[in-house]
């Protein structure tokens, strides 16, 4: 009963990921491609997660910190291009 629900919940996140992929390639402005980006990177760290439950791997979630953290950089970089626009030092 676990597994259908694990595996429901993996094809819901996956239909997701490729609606939001639309507005990250077609978004009206920068500000929704980030915010479609950064939404497909945590639902990602979602299916990650269920898959490690799902294949009983805790070696899975070892990807999910490093993961989390280069699109917290992303938003960074991203919000101080968009004040000063430019990303030097």
């Amino acid at each position: 009963m676990l597994e259908f629900v694990i595996i429901g919940g993996i094809i819901a996140y996956t239909i997701g990921i490729a609606l939001l992929s639309v507005i990250a390639v077609k978004g009206p402005t920068i500000g929704d491609q980030v915010l479609a980006i950064d939404t497909i990177t945590y639902f990602t760290l979602v299916i990650f997660s269920l898959l490690a439950i799902l294949l009983k791997q805790s070696l899975l979630t070892v990807t999910l910190i490093p993961l989390a953290l280069w699109v917290y950089a992303l938003d960074v970089y991203v919000s101080k291009y968009l004040i000063s626009g430019d990303l030097g030092a």
